[in-house]
């Protein structure tokens, strides 16, 4: 009979793809090394209105023991591109082109069988809403002894053992009797902390968080993301954090990916991104947070319009028709992602790029113009 690691994926260099964590439980890659490469990831839903370009040219990498921050509004690709690198895109979605490499393995390449053994082993996803991602009749229990089994080759009392110290591990009381409890019996914060047991059950190499704090008060929110945090200095696993919150990005992340109409506009080093902003959306995300040191009448800051159809996107910047800085060349002439000097790191497609303090002044004029 065949076990799960004699029929594993491997790489280019004949090892076993899934790279099993040392008996530490931490990723056998070294802090710094890149984990994940992602190069011009395009993702196309076929829809009565035609193609819809959902995720257009995105490339990113992520190194272990790093927290990339994936940032953006509602609808600009953020969880298709998390979704693509599963390779776990719903119809009538497709991946259309691009590549995905991990370990050194391209994960476009591999058979659906290979590429489900990665899945929950060592690419691992903690899904926007726990509740529909849990099946509703099955336990918390037996959703973490299925994966273990399936994983890891875990079956009896070695599961129900290494389950419950999952439990307690993500922080949930009584762990052992919370086994038996079904999703709907549990909290939301309870119901978000076992996709998070379930996403770390096999020591992932990396792992995507999506939307990880959504719909949680601000006590639990502080709890998960302190959570992740420990577990990724613990193991040394890359985190792809993806949130609309940019107070945890600042809190949380060590470099960012600003997300605009299924493109990377913008990355660089957290602290660089918010003291220079220079894509003009970006200065615009910066310019809605909430400040209580320089909020004016209680006027809140918002970007104009509304993004583009993207079964109708511009040839041009997709931000053109909300950016008061566009011209006709932005209109016309699709701007690449290209560094911006300085540190080497920091990287933005923008025709006319903001300037330093862009992010404040949007702010001050907003509130001034509305009185």
């Amino acid at each position: 009979m065949t076990s799960l690691r004699d029929s594993a994926p491997t790489n280019s260099a004949g090892k076993d793809a899934r790279g099993p964590a040392s008996a530490s439980g931490r990723s056998s890659f070294g802090t710094g090394e890149t984990v994940l490469d992602v190069r011009d990831l395009r993702v196309v839903f076929e829809t009565r209105r035609g193609r819809a370009r959902a995720v257009d040219g995105v490339t990113f990498a992520l190194r272990a023991g790093e927290t990339l921050g994936l940032v953006g509004e509602s609808g600009c690709g953020k969880t298709v591109t998390a979704l693509s690198l599963l390779r776990s895109v719903p119809d009538p979605g497709r991946i259309d082109g691009g590549s995905i490499t991990f370990d050194g393995l391209d994960l476009m390449r591999i058979s659906e069988g290979q590429m489900a053994r990665l899945r929950g082993s060592r690419l691992a996803l903690i899904p926007q809403d726990p509740l529909t991602a849990l099946n509703p009749v099955m336990t918390a229990g037996a959703h973490l002894t299925e994966v273990l089994g399936v994983h890891l080759g875990l079956t009896g009392a070695a599961a129900i053992t290494r389950a419950t110290d999952l439990m307690d591990r993500v922080g949930i009381p009584e762990p052992r009797k919370r086994l038996d409890s079904y999703p709907h019996q549990l909290s939301g914060g309870m119901r978000q902390r076992v996709m998070i047991a379930l996403a770390i059950a096999c020591n992932p190499h990396v792992l995507i968080a999506d939307e990880p704090t959504t719909a949680l008060d601000a006590t639990v929110q502080a709890q998960i993301l302190e959570l992740l945090d420990e577990l990724k200095r613990e193991t040394g696993m890359a985190l792809l954090l993806i949130t609309h919150n940019l107070g945890i990005v600042a809190g949380h992340c060590d470099r960012v990916a600003v997300m605009y109409c299924g493109r990377v506009v913008e990355t660089a080093p957290v602290g660089e991104i918010f003291a220079h902003p220079h894509h003009r959306y970006t200065a615009g995300l910066l310019a809605c947070v909430p400040r209580l040191d320089r909020q004016e009448k209680g006027v809140f800051f918002t970007i104009p319009g509304t993004p583009p159809e993207l079964t109708a996107l511009p040839p041009g910047c997709a931000f053109a028709s909300r950016c008061e800085a566009a011209t006709d060349q932005c209109r016309l002439d699709r701007p690449d992602l290209q560094g911006t000097g300085g540190t080497g790191a920091h990287f933005m497609a923008c025709w006319h790029p903001a300037g330093v303090g862009e992010a404040t002044a949007a702010r001050a004029a907003s509130t001034r113009a509305r009185g």
